[in-house]
Formats: structure tokens, sequence, C-alpha cells
């Protein structure tokens, strides 16, 4: 009877992941065996069967979703404690499937225009979903490694997905090559601690390291692996290498989605990795992640200040917002949590619609996109270039049109200075870097209002999913710009139920010892 009691507890503790799973599965054999015997009649039979297997996809979605918000109202992890059922995770799940959810539309925009997209592409982006959906539930180092080689190896193959794009087979080359070596440290890693603790559970290492008076070299050397391991997978520098030239390569809906989508299942089990057995350590890491955000922060919007590449743009972009989401993990209480899924909710809507916006302009070709590209979009379609704009304030944090994206850097500064050892040197430079960032941000608005627009570059008609993604999303931005509380309240769902990733971090160099806290219903 015990045994199908823990049974049971495990089959509902991954019931969206397991939902999601079968349908990839159904969607799989849908996609291999009808083309078969739609391709002699017509392209436009084959052409139908990709549309169902998105739209079951779409459906299956759809179900993972409902069951993510149904299960997070009280839902409890595994019986053995290596699935996580706490709020933390479902927030994140809620991010992660709508994050898929957007990226789907902008597959099928970006379909209608190049026709470069199999019916294989929607169930390679389930599966990196499922992975990152157990990376955000992941209470054991072996479930991290799992979720991780599923999201990449998915991920790999749709960097690379347009096989006439040597751009695009370049891009997934280098992601795969330099994504093997970053699993590699991530392995070792988990192997050293392995050896040091004697355990991959999350809770069992920190207990161990909280009985430890001092820790022997092959934990802290574990501990600096998975660093690395981690710092590939979210883009923090000096690690970040790989992502100018796999965003610039990859289609443009595929790079919205490792924007947006993968950073937050990275930055999730870097959280709860390093609150729920790593937090007693934190005197051995805590130096090293404060310099490791710093560094992030300066590169990411330095370099980005030289770009004319839209794409490598958004590419720095995104490394210096890796920044500021690891001043959250720095600061480590239950209100930079809470900040944490704030940002991932903002990152994500105003990624997705700013690529949607590139995926319009762009047409379909296999080129790189530039700022000329966007000069004077203003003149010729208004509202979309009113949209880029909102989307671009938000990733710089401008109040009231940019007002989700001014709330998301606001709580991550707030949390960082209400800390119990406030971090106000980085929070006056994660200020000062915002403030880098206008000018680069201003100046595609500046080329969009202010200049005029190329006669050889007439801006194609629009599909009306990419006028209700688009509209959609930056209407999404300046509601909760004005009204925050429904996010918010996902937000606080993180640190409201269950275990917590959520700990206090002495002030950089401190010698003080700190113990992994948990927040009362």
């Amino acid at each position: 009877m015990t045994d199908v009691m823990n049974a049971g507890a495990i089959l509902q503790a991954l019931a969206p992941e397991l939902l999601l799973s079968a349908g990839a599965m159904a969607m799989l054999l849908a996609a291999v065996w009808k083309p078969q015997q739609v391709a002699a009649a017509s392209a436009e039979g084959a052409e139908r069967t990709i549309a169902l297997t998105r739209f079951g996809t779409a459906l299956c979605l759809l179900a993972a979703l409902v069951v993510a918000i149904a299960w997070g109202d009280g839902v409890g992890g595994t019986p053995d404690g290596r699935i996580a059922g706490d709020g933390f995770r479902w927030a994140v799940d809620f991010v992660l499937l709508l994050g898929t959810i957007l990226t789907l539309g902008l597959v099928e925009i970006d379909h209608h225009r190049s026709g470069a997209y199999s019916p294989e592409v929607p169930v390679l982006i389930i599966l990196a979903t499922v992975g990152m959906m157990v990376l955000a539930a992941a209470r054991d180092l072996m479930f991290v490694f799992l979720g991780i080689e599923l999201m990449s190896l998915a991920v790999y193959v749709l960097a690379g997905l347009n096989r006439r794009s040597a751009r695009g087979a370049e891009s997934a080359i280098k992601y795969f090559l330099l994504g093997a070596v970053s699993s590699g440290f991530l392995l070792y890693g988990v192997a050293l601690l392995y050896g040091a603790t004697g355990s991959t559970r999350l809770e069992d290492i920190g207990q161990w390291a909280a009985a430890q008076a001092t820790f022997s070299p092959v934990f802290v050397v574990g501990i600096a692996l998975l660093f690395v391991g981690f710092g590939f997978k979210v883009a923090a520098a000096p690690f970040h290498l790989w992502t100018p030239d796999v965003y610039d390569g990859a289609p443009l809906p595929i790079t919205a989605y490792m924007s947006a989508t993968v950073k937050t299942a990275a930055f999730a089990v870097f959280a709860r990795v390093l609150v729920e057995s790593l937090a007693a350590a934190a005197p051995r890491w805590h130096s090293s992640l404060w310099w490791l955000a710093v560094v992030t922060m300066v590169v990411g919007n330095v370099f980005a200040l030289s770009q004319k590449n839209l794409v490598r743009m958004m590419a720095y972009s995104s490394i210096a917002h890796a920044g500021y989401l690891l001043v959250a993990l720095v600061v480590a209480t239950p209100a930079s949590t809470s900040a944490l899924v704030f940002y991932m909710v903002s990152y994500t809507l105003a990624t997705m619609g700013a690529f949607a916006v590139l995926i319009v302009v762009n047409n379909g070709r296999d080129r790189s996109l530039t700022v000329d590209d966007m000069a004077g979009l203003w003149l010729e379609r208004p509202w979309l270039a009113s949209a880029m704009a909102v989307f671009l304030l938000a990733f710089m944090g401008m109040p009231l049109v940019g007002g989700m994206g001014f709330f998301a850097k606001w709580f991550v500064l707030q949390a960082a200075l209400q800390a119990p050892a406030p971090q106000t040197i980085l929070a006056v430079i994660l200020v000062a870097t915002s403030a880098v960032s206008a000018a680069y941000y201003l100046g595609v608005v500046a080329a969009m209002f202010m200049r005029p627009r190329p006669a050889d570059q007439p801006l194609p008609s629009m599909p009306m999913l990419a006028q209700s993604l688009i509209t959609a999303t930056a209407a999404l931005l300046l509601f909760f710009g004005m009204y925050p509380t429904p996010v918010t309240r996902l937000a606080q769902l993180a640190i409201t139920s269950g275990n917590t990733p959520a700990a206090p971090v002495p002030e950089r160099g401190a010698p003080t010892r700190i113990q992994a806290a948990s927040v009362a219903p």
C-alpha cells in the first residue's frame, strides 16, 4: 500500500512533465507518420499536417499550464524529497509555459515567411520545456543534470534547424561544442560534491555542509565547477562568449526562446542549488558570485553599445539582464526570490514581443537585422514602432511606458538594499549599468521615430497572429506596469508555499555562516 501511495504521489508531482512528454510523443508520431502519407498528395496536405501538429502541441501546453496552476495551490513534491512541490517551482513553471506558448506563436509567424520549420520543431520545443520544468522542480543533482541535458539537446537541434542557412549550422555547432564542455564541468562538479558529501540530494548536501567546521578542497572545487556549468547556461560573463554568435545564427523564434525561457529555467535551478544545498558554504562562494554579477552587468552593457546588428545587441542585452538577475541570487532573501520571478515574467513578455517585431521586419530572410532596418518604422507602421518602443523601454526599466520593466528592476534593488547585509555597491552598479543601456535602447527608438524609411525596404503585410501577439505582449507590459498586483501575487507564490529557495547571505567577504531559510505558508 505504501508503494502504491508513493507511486501516486510521484505521478501527481510530475503530472505536468508527464503530460507534456506524452503529448510530445504523440505529436512526434503524427509528424513522422502522416507526412509520408500526404507527401505524394500535395504540399497543401503536408502544410495541414504541420498546422495540426502545432495545434496539438498548443493544446498540450495549455493542459500542462492548467495542471500547473491547479497543482500550485498546494500539491507537494515526491516523498523522497528529490522533486520539489513548493510555490517557487509552480511559479517558474507558469513562466516557462507562458514563454513556450509565445515561442510557438513566433514559430508560426516566421514559418509563413521562411517555410523553414518542419513538424518536428514544436515537438523539440516541448521536450526542451519538459527539461526546463524538471530543472525548476529538481532537488537532486542527478535530476538537475537530467533536466539540463534534456533541455540542451533539444535546443542544440533547434538552433540549427534551418539547414539552408550556413549561419544556422555554425550557430548549432558552436552551441553544441561549448554546451558539451559546460555539461562536462557541471557533471564533474556533481561527482565531486557526491564524493565529498555522499549524496546528490540538495537537502542532504545542505545538512552536511551545515555540520562542517571547514570544507574540504574536493567540496570547494565541486562548487567552483558547478558555477562554471551554471555560468554558461545563464550566459554570465566570462562564460558568455557563445551567446552573440549563437543568437545571431539561430532562427529568430529560437533566439527568443533561448534568451527568455532557457534563461528562466537556468536561473531557477541555480537559485535552488545555491540555497538548498550550498547556503552554509556561502562564505566560500559569495564573493565569486558578487564579482560574477558585476562583470556580467558591465560586459553585457558595454559591448552592446557598439553593436549595429540588432540580434547581437539583444544578445549582449540578455547578458546584462543575466547580471541583474545574479544580483537577486547574491542577495538570496525571500524578497529577492519574489523579485526574481517578477523579473522573469517581465523579461519573457518583453523579449517575445521584441522578437515578434524583428520577425515581421525581417520577413523570412536569412540575414542579420541591423538598426538601419528599423529606420522610419514609425512612418509606415506607427503602432508597430510604438510597440517596439514599449519593449525596449521595458528592457531599460523606464517608468510608465516601460513600467513593468521598471518594477522588475525596482524589486531587485529593494531586495539588495533591504537585505540583512545590504548590497549597496551592487545596487549602485545595477543602476549605473542600466543607465548605460539607455544609449543602445534609445538608439533603436530614435532610428524608428526620427529617421526616414529607405525606399528599397518596404514592410510586408502582417498576419493576424503577429498583430495579436505583439499587441497582447505590449498591452500586458503596460497594464502590469500600472497595476503589477497579479504578477506580484505570482511572485509571492514563490515564497509562501513549501520550502522556499531563499536565504540571507552575508555582506561580501563576511566570515559568517548562513542556513537555508524556509518561509511558512
